[in-house]
């Protein structure tokens, strides 16, 4: 047995037994200690670099740590192995990342689309209020001529003077009426669900002067980043809203090595305890604080996640959305309560979870479409959300085609050697000038740079193309001889940001030549999917009256950048729109308009599904995709070579 020391800089320390030979990003994640993993151990994508300050450890050769941080000590915590007593240090970025990563939650822009869109909603007839309800009721006392019990009472109260037929409620609702009746002689605070002509009774409480505050959440289940909105469900004002990395990140970056750690012993309840312990939890104690109001006043949740984070989020096992055919457990989650799943609000709270379509066309993506809303759209639509996955939604109100993509990590900064999550000090927008291909940058907080996020490597590689520094196949001009280009001992050329010898920097910030191939990829996995989706339809790209950008990636896209790697469309940048996280807008829509869960449900099941990787032609489209812009250049005439 081998004792560790985890020092997280700054932060905390934490002491460890190790077993020999036990592999040390194991028993990081053992430890509960964040490290940045985004391939799942592979030895792939270089982030989980740590220092051993003393001791040693086995470790190998890997292209991912120079010959400078081998002799300090620096090792990727994945492709080492305890045979000692190590005291390691593990860098900030790792762990804070969860707690300050910038994410796209409701914005001014996305608080316009959402008045909007809710006005068109109402306008086609849905009800501008929410199920969830509470009424002060002054019930009869009993006497001897009255006496039927307390529950019949209450029952009697909501047919004859509610037009309700029934009402339901719960054992531990039952407890709580005798007191609760008799505190204030019958007169009471009924918190209940509208379920048609049923009443869900969710609480009973002795009346006050007024009557409560009820308050729900909306809540978006990403795989990168996890966001929620407090709902004041008695005006349907939005109070207070918080982010935070998925702590699930920790065990890889994407659904497939997050599928692939599930399968391990105890892989998958440390993956349902790091989201709804590690990530809901720790979300819903930050928008309590914030507004100094009690867990027990939150009655609902509205969430929606891809089809692995639904999986994983109730600790099914996900093992075989990986596996052709390709079949999720479940799609249409029945409600549930909160409790059941461990969420800590109101015991009788409920959540609702929208339906999935297929293995990788999730909730995230029924309720993106509900707040688009292209399926009451006479015009044809598209709906593209960035992020881990790629999907896209085509139609109108006659029909939905959808598909989905493997995009990969690299719009999020994953498995790019400089690439990082949007936390303060990451590099988001780039400029590079023509005369001496020197960059210019904003990064986020303003703060020194420490990597580059995903509106960030759009723009650099899109001006690199522009100023000639990489071809369309991303290779480095060999030619050009600048002091910001070099080439490593394999020849693989980089591109220099921002470091120690330039720029009197703490770090060296550069991209190469294998992460511009990475991102090539994942632009071409999205436009081979949308040209191949409407391919299939026998549509022309001009068919689109409109393209909806929606995810994390387009905090500060640049639409103009992303035509011109070919990553989107060749159509009028005016026909683009950006409107953030869908997702979260479809969740406060569904919670605050009485049909929206049910029109959620409807969207999912109208939705058709194509799987790409069974369709004939898609890998010819993605193989044509893999350059800057595109191989056919017919497809981007607005574009200048």
């Amino acid at each position: 047995m081998q004792k560790v020391q985890f020092k997280i800089k700054g932060k905390r320390t934490v002491d460890l037994v190790a077993t020999d030979n036990e592999n040390l990003l194991d028993a990081a994640r053992r430890a509960g200690v964040m490290i940045d993993s985004p391939c799942n151990g592979n030895a792939t994508c270089g982030k989980c670099k740590v220092k051993i300050v003393s001791g040693q450890v086995k470790t190998t050769e890997t292209r991912h740590i120079s010959e400078e941080e081998a002799a300090a000590g620096i090792v990727l915590s994945c492709n080492s192995n305890i045979i000692g007593d190590i005291e390691v240090e593990v860098p900030d970025l790792a762990s804070s990342f969860v707690n300050e990563m910038q994410i796209t939650d409701l914005s001014k822009n996305e608080n316009d689309n959402i008045k909007h869109v809710r006005k068109k909603l109402i306008k086609n007839g849905m009800t501008n209020a929410s199920r969830l309800w509470s009424e002060v009721i002054q019930l009869p006392l009993p006497n001897l001529e009255d006496n039927i019990g307390d529950e019949d009472r209450l029952k009697r109260y909501f047919k004859q003077n509610l037009g309700y037929n029934d009402i339901v409620m719960s054992l531990n609702v039952m407890r709580k009426i005798p007191d609760a009746f008799r505190e204030k002689e019958f007169l009471i605070e009924v918190v209940y669900l509208k379920r048609r002509d049923v009443a869900e009774i969710l609480d009973i409480k002795p009346a006050n002067e007024n009557k409560s505050v009820l308050y729900g959440i909306a809540l978006d289940i990403g795989t990168t980043s996890v966001s929620a909105c407090l709902v004041d469900m008695n005006t349907n004002e939005i109070v207070t809203k918080a982010s935070m990395g998925n702590a699930q990140v920790k065990y890889g970056a994407d659904v497939i090595n997050r599928i692939v750690y599930s399968q391990k012993s105890g892989g998958l309840e440390n993956l349902r305890r790091a989201i709804v312990d590690e990530s809901i939890n720790m979300l819903i104690e930050k928008l309590v604080k914030a507004t100094n109001i009690a867990k027990e006043d939150i009655y609902e949740v509205c969430a929606a996640g891809n089809t692995t984070m639904n999986h994983l989020l109730l600790g099914i096992n996900p093992d075989y959305l990986r596996r052709e055919p390709f079949i999720p457990v479940i799609n249409d989650i029945p409600e549930m309560k909160c409790l059941e799943l461990g969420i800590n609000i109101n015991p009788e709270g409920k959540i609702y979870l929208a339906p999935s379509v297929a293995s990788y066309v999730g909730g995230d993506i029924t309720a993106g479409v509900f707040a688009v809303p292209i399926w009451i759209r006479e015009g044809f639509s598209m709906l593209v959300d960035l992020g881990t996955n790629g999907e896209i939604v085509f139609g109108n109100k006659e029909f939905l085609m959808t598909c989905a993509c493997s995009a990969g990590p690299a719009f999020e900064g994953g498995e790019i050697s400089c690439g990082t999550r949007a936390v303060p000090g990451a590099i988001e927008q780039i400029y590079i000038n023509d005369s001496d291909l020197r960059p210019f940058y904003n990064t986020i907080g303003h703060q020194s740079p420490i990597g580059i996020c995903g509106s960030g490597i759009i723009d650099l590689i899109c001006e690199m193309k522009r100023t000639g520094i990489i071809d369309g196949r991303g290779r480095i001009d060999r030619t050009l001889d600048h002091p910001r280009i070099r080439f490593d001992e394999y020849n693989i050329g980089q591109y220099i940001l921002y470091s120690k010898e330039l720029d009197n920097g703490s770090r060296d910030v550069y991209i190469t030549e294998i992460d511009i191939s990475s991102f090539i990829k994942a632009k071409g996995a999205v436009f081979s999917a949308i040209y191949t989706l409407m391919e299939s339809l026998e549509m022309p790209i001009d068919v689109l009256d409109d393209i909806y950008v929606a995810g994390g990636i387009g905090t500060n896209l640049v639409i103009k950048n992303a035509i011109a790697l070919g990553m989107l469309p060749d159509i009028p940048v005016e026909k683009y729109h950006y409107i953030g996280n869908s997702s979260m807008q479809g969740c406060y829509l569904a919670l605050t308009l009485t049909e929206g869960k049910d029109k959620i449900r409807e969207i999912s099941k109208n939705m058709t599904y194509m799987e790409l990787s069974v369709y004939p032609s898609y890998m010819d489209e993605f193989i044509s995709a893999c350059f800057i812009p595109h191989t056919n250049l017919k497809l981007f005439p607005s574009v200048e070579y």
